[in-house]
């Protein structure tokens, strides 16, 4: 085609232009186009997949090479890369995922080199053997897929290939021979796959790979490492991870072979034998992770091991290894690399050696949940490039140093047990000033606490300027001094605040608050002596746990939390508030709500069922009244409700059998009516404690009560119950054979439960260990109520029972025989019945007695003594039973009843005289084997007619004898 072109200048510029322009879109065209054949194979890979969040909304139109996740070759217009991994890791991920079916148009993309398909959720789909047949392929990544099945040998083929990554926790195989067909391979995932059956044949497949880099086989029950290799051929190797495989093996020597290693990972497997001190050949590993792998012995020497920069030890045990000697191993290299040190939680007891400060290039450092004790040294400030400190869980108990000031990187420090239920154990003393924060220009979270309260002191200028700007900042036992409210209220960026028992005695206002950072999460200020009027107004959008409790707050109860809606805990337990709780408190998302001990008054709010996370109510010790509202179990999810010591009064809500969840029920100190509900033993597997004393509650007690096998507190005193005590007792599993697996109490609010135990009142608290030990207290409690007929012979079967108080109630007959038979029985009252006959002897059993009443009953006969009754001589134990005679009471009839001097003399007497018995009887024997054997037995032996006439006596005497041994027994029973 011929084209004019005017002579005109001008007119050959606008033609050149047009020109160019047709070019650039023709070429722009060819960019983003793609080969019919490859756009249509796409379209129908697309078809079976399910895309609920619309990921490929965009693979429309005949630019396939624009489309979301495609790559084409610039020169070629070839599809080479397909890349639709799932990137999101918030709550859309599950809507995000890719699922369906792979479809084989696939294998249309010829020169497709990049394929992933990672992160996605192909419900267990197996991994598609066509996949061997795109030979283009140089990556690969189908990782956290959910791929299920056996990984297909066909992959084999793909001799490219430089990236595999096949990691999912459903997909097996048995035999990876076609590994050792990937001759390109520099990069190996197989974690979570099974590889049991491969056996020890694993590594002879990945020895064939002599390009292979990195290798990561971690979690794939693989059962063992082979000790033998002929030949090492994966020396270029740079990374391997055969982590949590739980494998039980020595280093072999074939190991020290991979002299180009420089990160191994073996953490949670079980090694054997010595490995750090004979390392001389990984001279270029860097990063080393042994946790958990069940070390014991010395703490390792890292003989030649100067390119170290991260070690993880943690969770072995090296007992009381000395750490100076440990550290000597880095003294040996001329310059120190080490970044992080892990050996938290290895057994460790000693002081913190002065040589840490040699590490200077340290930036994690990790000596948490082991025994140091003594002050941290002076030479920490020599650890210019700490970021990370934790000291956690320890039990030091020295002081803090200033050189502590000089960590100017420092980013996180821990001195705390802030992690624990347990109270702190850590001692720290002294004094912090400015001086030990001068330079923590980058400090974002402070942790300290110590076990004896107010042992350690901030002592700031009232207008010191911290140079830090926290986002975490935990106190605990600590004494922060007044000036520490001002500059807390620099702190604007604070998202967890916890000042616990800090000996705050002031009085805090509105504006207070209104200076705390608007981003908390977290404002804990419990036990203080702080002062202020509620309702306060504040702006916390994100607040989620507000802790107030023991304090002196006072007030009318109200929450005005503007913009919170997803306030998740709130303790005002323990102050003085007064009121009524406000219905809108319902509107809010809360698991725990705590108002204990306060002068709060009217009827509890109905809106239970806005509540449908609530884990934990406790409004005891207040002045509620009217009825507990029939909503309460809508929320299944109730854990503890604590109502008691308020005026409540109606029936037990029958809807509270939705909460089967329920571990803590206490009802206890209010006018509730009606019978105790036969579901509480059928639709509350889980109840721990169960708390009702002190009502107005009347009937039987059900048998399904013991249907409550969890239940180790019962305490059912002070009520009308009339009828028998049931006799299924030995079904109470808790109370027979011990509290059954761990504690399923909820810690995160400050609970306080009262035990009626040894005639007083025991109060047990999570503000100290006294929790801990609830766990373990046994406590059944009917007393003060109109029970009658005898105490079943069944209670005898709860042998892991504490306490048991039968009191003031109209029960008769004898008291078991088996009552004995509760040997960890700490408080035993029976007394006010109508009991009858004698003590058991088996009552000298208890060993760990300490309280005893059998007042005013109708027993008769001795009293019995011995072992820890002994000491439990109080005669009103006994007193308003006129029939009963012995030690601590008058003496029996016929009986000279000596005084306790006596009887502990004449026990003395009657020990010395057993021994001087005891003595003539061995000699006795020993002389009577030497003469009798050899004057007798040898005569016997030699004359057979002695022989008879000898045998004859004994058959005549045989009765005599046995009758003697039998008087004998008899005296010695009655003595000891």
């Amino acid at each position: 085609m011929e084209i004019y072109v005017s002579c005109n200048p001008f007119s050959r510029l606008i033609v050149r232009f047009l020109l160019l322009l047709y070019l650039f879109l023709n070429a722009s065209t060819s960019v983003n186009s793609c080969m019919e054949e490859e756009r249509r194979a796409l379209l129908a890979f697309k078809q079976d997949l399910t895309d609920r969040s619309g990921r490929l909304s965009s693979w429309v139109g005949h630019e396939c090479c624009r489309w979301r996740g495609i790559s084409c070759n610039n020169r070629t217009r070839r599809v080479a890369k397909l890349d639709l991994r799932n990137t999101i890791d918030d709550e859309e991920y599950e809507r995000s995922c890719l699922g369906g079916k792979l479809n084989p148009s696939l294998l249309a993309l010829k020169h497709l080199s990049y394929l992933d398909l990672s992160s996605n959720k192909f419900e267990e789909v197996h991994i598609p053997s066509f996949f061997g047949q795109l030979t283009s392929l140089r990556y690969l990544n189908l990782s956290y897929a959910s791929f299920g099945g056996e990984i297909p040998p066909s992959l084999g083929n793909l001799s490219n290939l430089n990236y595999l990554d096949l990691a999912n926790y459903d997909v097996s195989s048995k035999n990876l021979n076609w590994l050792s067909h990937l001759s390109s391979l520099k990069y190996l995932n197989l974690g979570g796959a099974n590889l049991t059956s491969t056996g020890v044949g694993w590594l002879h497949h990945v020895n064939m790979l002599p390009t292979l880099l990195e290798l990561y086989l971690p979690q794939c029950q693989i059962p063992n490492l082979p000790l033998a290799l002929q030949s090492v051929n994966f020396t270029s190797l740079l990374v391997l991870d055969l982590s949590s495989n739980d494998m039980n093996f020595s280093f072999p020597n074939w190991f020290f072979n991979l002299t180009s290693l420089v990160e191994l990972d073996l953490r949670q497997n079980v090694l054997r034998g010595p490995f750090l001190n004979n390392s001389t050949s990984l001279r270029s590993l860097e990063h080393l992770d042994l946790s958990n792998c069940r070390l014991q012995g010395q703490l390792p020497k890292l003989v030649g091991m100067c390119e170290l920069k991260s070690l993880n030890l943690e969770y072995n045990y090296f007992g009381a290894a000395e750490i100076q000697e440990f550290m000597s191993g880095f003294s040996n290299c001329s310059y120190n690399r080490m970044e992080s040190l892990d050996l938290s939680a290895c057994g460790l007891v000693g002081e913190l050696p002065t040589s840490l400060g040699m590490l200077k290039r340290l930036q994690h450092l990790d000596l948490s949940r082991n025994s140091f004790w003594g002050s941290i040294p002076e030479s920490i400030g020599n650890l210019s490039s700490l970021k990370r400190l934790d000291l956690s869980q320890t039990s030091m108990n020295g002081s803090i140093p200033e050189s502590l000031g000089q960590l100017s990187q420092l980013v996180d420090l821990d001195l705390s047990d802030s992690e624990t239920v347990s109270p702190c154990e850590i001692q720290w003393q002294g004094i912090l000033t400015e001086a030990h924060f001068i330079n923590l220009t980058s400090l974002e979270s402070f942790k300290v606490c110590t076990k004896r309260p107010l042992s350690l002191i901030f002592n700031m200028a009232y207008d010191w300027d911290p140079p830090f700007k926290l986002h975490t900042i935990y106190i605990e036992n600590c004494r922060v001094g007044p000036a520490f409210h001002r500059w807390l209220q620099s702190q604007t960026q604070l998202v967890d605040v916890t000042l616990r028992n800090t000996g705050i005695w002031d009085t805090i206002g509105e504006d207070w608050f209104m200076k705390i950072s608007s981003q908390v999460h977290t404002l804990d200020l419990s036990y203080n002596q702080i002062r202020g009027k509620f309702p306060f107004q504040y702006e916390f959008p994100y607040l989620t746990n507000l802790d107030l409790s023991y304090n002196q707050f006072e007030g009318t109860f109200q929450l005005s939390l503007s913009n919170a809606p997803v306030l998740l805990t709130v303790d005002l337990s323990d102050n003085h508030l007064e009121g009524t709780i406000p219905p809108s408190i319902c509107d809010m998302l809360l698991y725990t709500l705590s108002l204990r001990n306060n002068q709060l008054t009217g009827e509890f709010p109905q809106a239970w069922s806005f509540w449908s996370n609530i884990n934990v109510v406790d409004v005891s010790h207040n002045n509620l009244s009217g009825y507990i509202p029939s909503s309460m179990g809508i929320p299944s999810s109730l854990k503890v409700l604590k109502m008691n010591n308020n005026n409540f009064g109606g029936e037990i809500p029958f809807s509270l059998q939705n909460c089967s969840g329920l571990t803590n029920i206490d009802l206890g100190g209010n006018k509730l009516t009606g019978k105790l509900p036969s579901w509480i033993g059928s639709k509350l597997p889980e109840l721990q404690i169960l708390q009702l004393r002190s009502n107005l509650l009347s009937g039987h007690i059900p048998q399904q009560l013991c249907n409550l096998r969890k239940v180790h507190i019962l305490d059912l005193g002070c009520n009308n119950f009339s009828g028998t005590i049931p006799t299924c007792l030995n079904n109470l599993t808790s109370l027979a054979y011990g509290v059954q697996g761990p504690w399923s109490g909820y810690f995160s609010y400050s609970e306080q439960t009262t035990i009626i135990s040894k005639g007083t009142e025991l109060e047990y608290s999570n503000a100290n260990l006294d929790l801990w030990i609830l766990t373990h207290v046994t406590s059944f409690d009917l007393s003060s109520n109109n029970l009658e007929g005898e105490i079943p012979e069944e209670i005898g079967s709860l042998i892991e029972l504490g306490s048991l108080n039968l009191s003031r109630n109209q029960l008769t007959e004898k008291i078991p025989l088996k009552i004995g038979n509760l040997t960890r029985l700490e408080s035993l009252d029976l007394s006010h019945n109508h009991l009858s006959g004698e003590i058991p002897h088996s009552i000298s059993f208890l060993n760990f007695l300490s309280h005893l009443n059998l007042s005013y009953n109708n027993l008769s006969g001795r009293i019995p003594t011995g072992n820890q009754l002994q000491t439990l001589d109080d005669p009103s134990i006994y007193e308003g039973n006129p029939s009963l005679c012995g030690f601590p009471l008058q003496k029996c009839s016929g009986d000279d009843m000596p005084t306790e001097q006596t009887i502990l003399a004449e026990d003395n007497k009657d020990h010395e005289d057993d021994d001087n018995e005891k003595l003539g009887f061995y000699i006795s024997v020993v002389l009577g084997f030497v003469i009798g054997f050899w004057g007798v037995c040898g005569t016997l032996l030699v004359k057979k007619s002695w022989m008879h006439a000898y045998f004859q006596l004994f058959d005549n005497i045989k009765d005599k004898v046995t009758l003697a041994i039998a008087l004998k027994v008899g005296r010695l029973q009655r003595r000891y």
